[in-house]
């Protein structure tokens, strides 16, 4: 990343930080993505969803939800990455909300 991004991708996750609900999210994500980066946000947060919940090999995943292999092992590879750790954290916050998307 450019050195002068790092203040722009600040004043990003700041702002969505801002948004206080499901339905300002969604505008939020209409006014600022293409029709296709929703899409793959969707994709991933799906793969995401069985990766943590369901015991399914990579390819019963494709067949499921027909994202690509490299996609899905990226996921997992997010979803084990313990120094971020976002996709684990949401999702257990929607499990103790009972949640379980």
């Amino acid at each position: 990343m450019r050195p002068q991004d790092q203040d722009s991708e600040e004043d990003l996750f700041s702002a969505i930080a801002l948004l206080s609900s499901a339905e300002e999210v969604k505008n939020f994500l209409i006014d600022l993505c293409t029709p296709a980066e929703i899409q793959s946000f969707i994709d991933r947060w799906k793969v995401c969803q069985i990766l943590y919940c369901e015991d399914y090999s990579y390819r019963e995943i494709r067949d499921k939800t027909g994202v690509s292999l490299v996609t899905i092992g990226r996921v997992a590879r997010f979803l084990k990455n313990e120094k971020y750790g976002g996709y684990r954290n949401l999702l257990m916050r929607l499990e103790q909300e009972g949640r379980k998307e």
